[in-house]
Protein backbone atom coordinates (compact mmCIF):
# COMPACT_ATOMS: atom_id res chain seq x y z
CA UNK A 1 0.00 0.00 0.00
CA UNK A 2 1.27 3.41 -0.92
CA UNK A 3 0.51 6.28 1.42
CA UNK A 4 -0.03 9.46 -0.57
CA UNK A 5 1.83 12.41 0.91
CA UNK A 6 0.27 15.66 -0.17
CA UNK A 7 0.25 19.21 1.00
CA UNK A 8 -3.09 20.20 2.45
CA UNK A 9 -4.08 23.84 2.28
CA UNK A 10 -4.10 25.66 5.60
CA UNK A 11 -7.75 26.00 6.64
CA UNK A 12 -7.68 29.77 6.95
CA UNK A 13 -9.59 32.37 4.99
CA UNK A 14 -9.76 36.14 5.05
CA UNK A 15 -13.24 37.63 5.30
CA UNK A 16 -14.46 40.86 3.70
CA UNK A 17 -13.08 42.87 6.64
CA UNK A 18 -9.63 41.30 6.37
CA UNK A 19 -10.10 39.14 9.47
CA UNK A 20 -8.58 35.67 9.22
CA UNK A 21 -11.01 32.92 10.17
CA UNK A 22 -10.57 29.17 10.65
CA UNK A 23 -12.07 26.70 8.19
CA UNK A 24 -15.59 27.59 7.17
CA UNK A 25 -16.39 29.06 10.60
CA UNK A 26 -16.56 32.55 12.03
CA UNK A 27 -13.95 31.64 14.67
CA UNK A 28 -10.92 33.88 14.24
CA UNK A 29 -7.28 32.93 14.04
CA UNK A 30 -6.81 35.26 17.02
CA UNK A 31 -9.15 33.11 19.11
CA UNK A 32 -7.46 29.81 18.30
CA UNK A 33 -3.94 31.18 18.84
CA UNK A 34 -4.95 32.82 22.14
CA UNK A 35 -6.47 29.58 23.42
CA UNK A 36 -3.43 27.58 22.29
CA UNK A 37 -1.07 30.12 23.89
CA UNK A 38 -3.05 29.83 27.13
CA UNK A 39 -2.32 26.09 27.12
CA UNK A 40 -5.51 24.68 25.61
CA UNK A 41 -5.22 21.52 23.56
CA UNK A 42 -6.79 21.19 20.13
CA UNK A 43 -9.51 19.03 21.67
CA UNK A 44 -10.26 21.68 24.31
CA UNK A 45 -10.45 24.38 21.66
CA UNK A 46 -12.92 22.32 19.61
CA UNK A 47 -14.93 21.63 22.76
CA UNK A 48 -15.11 25.37 23.43
CA UNK A 49 -15.87 26.18 19.77
CA UNK A 50 -17.88 23.22 18.40
CA UNK A 51 -18.12 24.70 14.91
CA UNK A 52 -14.39 24.04 14.48
CA UNK A 53 -13.06 20.83 12.98
CA UNK A 54 -10.36 19.10 15.04
CA UNK A 55 -8.10 18.56 12.03
CA UNK A 56 -8.42 22.27 11.15
CA UNK A 57 -7.38 23.29 14.66
CA UNK A 58 -4.32 21.04 14.50
CA UNK A 59 -3.46 22.47 11.07
CA UNK A 60 -3.82 26.04 12.35
CA UNK A 61 -1.67 25.28 15.39
CA UNK A 62 0.98 23.77 13.10
CA UNK A 63 0.79 26.81 10.82
CA UNK A 64 1.21 29.08 13.84
CA UNK A 65 4.22 27.15 15.13
CA UNK A 66 5.90 27.26 11.72
CA UNK A 67 5.12 30.93 11.07
CA UNK A 68 5.02 32.34 14.58
CA UNK A 69 6.65 35.69 13.77
CA UNK A 70 4.28 36.43 10.86
CA UNK A 71 1.20 35.37 12.82
CA UNK A 72 2.32 37.36 15.86
CA UNK A 73 2.77 40.43 13.64
CA UNK A 74 -0.76 39.93 12.26
CA UNK A 75 -2.10 39.61 15.82
CA UNK A 76 -0.27 42.78 16.90
CA UNK A 77 -1.77 44.70 13.98
CA UNK A 78 -5.24 43.35 14.83
CA UNK A 79 -4.81 44.43 18.45
CA UNK A 80 -3.73 47.90 17.34
CA UNK A 81 -6.78 48.26 15.09
CA UNK A 82 -9.03 46.92 17.86
CA UNK A 83 -7.62 49.41 20.38
CA UNK A 84 -8.07 52.27 17.92
CA UNK A 85 -11.70 51.33 17.20
CA UNK A 86 -12.42 50.91 20.92
CA UNK A 87 -11.00 54.39 21.66
CA UNK A 88 -13.05 55.91 18.83
CA UNK A 89 -16.22 54.24 20.09
CA UNK A 90 -15.58 55.30 23.68
CA UNK A 91 -14.96 58.88 22.61
CA UNK A 92 -18.29 58.93 20.76
CA UNK A 93 -20.26 56.92 23.32
CA UNK A 94 -19.28 57.57 26.92
CA UNK A 95 -19.23 54.14 28.63
CA UNK A 96 -19.43 55.66 32.12
CA UNK A 97 -22.89 55.38 33.61
CA UNK A 98 -24.20 53.23 30.75
CA UNK A 99 -25.79 50.76 33.15
CA UNK A 100 -27.74 53.53 34.86
CA UNK A 101 -28.82 54.99 31.50
CA UNK A 102 -30.03 51.58 30.31
CA UNK A 103 -31.89 50.93 33.56
CA UNK A 104 -33.49 54.37 33.28
CA UNK A 105 -34.77 53.47 29.82
CA UNK A 106 -36.38 50.27 31.08
CA UNK A 107 -38.09 52.03 33.99
CA UNK A 108 -39.49 54.64 31.59
CA UNK A 109 -41.11 51.87 29.52
CA UNK A 110 -42.57 50.04 32.52
CA UNK A 111 -46.25 50.80 33.31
Amino acid sequence: MTLPITDSPVPLHKDADGVIRVGTTRVTLDTVVAAFSDGATAEEIVHQYPSLDLADVYAVMSYYLRRRSEVDEYLRSRNAVSSHVRKENESELDPHGIRDRLLARTTLKSP
